[in-house]
């Protein structure tokens, strides 16, 4: 696939995005930013809705590839799920459709399958988690993130419309929790996952998870290495400051069964 060079990066005001709109142009890439909020220190971003299809269309208009990271990052009612999210997301391929756009990198997330079981620690016989894990969402917002990878494979199938849905674990500056020893996506390795996503070809719909190479990782990351992925971090580095503070995962615990960790036990009356 020849490189984009053009790439709209929607929810660019967010955690990941502040992250990408950072490296990604050390890449080769210009950016278009876009978020419902301002973008600091970016005074040419888009204020677009995702409800507004109209505003989704002309900010696609025109880029080589969307990375779509737009939409609500965490748990919320069902309705703000569904209007940023489920419907945010159709508008989004819609819009690349009509534009003619081949390529989006969409954030899927871990709470895709938040209630699979986590695989035992430590892993005599190198179990890990398969990207072809049914759907087992832990939330509206997964389930959010399992309609959007279904969307993708939609696009790409009926309109030629080629997606990477990134399955990200937990990507901050550094690991927080004693969970993200195990979930840890570092910024750096972030950009080489997008990077790979937007220039691997013959991608169709592909289902990656988005983690750096933990020693203590068990997410399959041979999807994403196909795509020509090369982790560089791991969360090991950490591990002696995050143990310190958080100690080990207790056995029984949400953060210790399930691969949605505390995610598991949120009862949507909470919000």
């Amino acid at each position: 696939m020849t490189t984009p060079k053009h790439v709209l990066l929607t929810g660019a005001a967010g955690g990941v995005g502040s992250f990408l709109r950072q490296s990604l142009p050390g890449y080769g890439y210009t950016l278009r930013l876009s978020d419902l909020v301002p973008v600091p220190d970016a005074p040419d971003a888009l204020a677009v809705d995702l409800a507004d299809r109209a505003a989704v269309r002309e900010a696609v208009r025109g880029v080589d590839a969307v990375v779509h990271l737009g939409g609500l990052s965490l748990e919320n009612t069902f309705d703000n799920i569904l209007a940023a999210n489920i419907e945010g997301a159709y508008h989004l391929y819609e819009a690349v459709r009509a534009e003619g756009v081949r390529r989006v990198v969409f954030a899927s997330s871990n709470h895709a399958v938040g209630f699979a079981a986590r695989p035992e620690q430590p892993r005599p016989d190198g179990e890990l988690l398969p990207v072809l894990t049914p759907y087992r969402p832990d939330t509206f917002y997964g389930v959010s993130k399992c309609f959007g990878e279904a969307l993708a494979s939609l696009y790409a199938d009926k309109y030629g419309v080629e997606t990477v849905s990134v399955r990200i674990g937990s990507c901050f500056a550094r690991p927080k929790n004693t969970r993200m020893l195990e979930t840890w996506l570092s910024p750096a390795d972030c950009a080489r996952l997008v990077h790979a996503a937007l220039t691997a070809p013959g991608v169709g719909h592909t289902v990656v998870y988005g983690t750096s190479a933990n020693t203590r990782g068990w997410w399959d990351l041979a999807s994403a290495r196909a795509l020509g992925y090369q982790p560089q971090d791991d969360s090991e580095a950490y591990a002696a400051e995050v143990l310190a503070e958080h100690g080990e995962l207790v056995p029984g615990s949400p953060e210790h069964a399930y691969v949605g960790g505390a995610f598991t036990t949120v009862q949507p009356e909470s919000f």
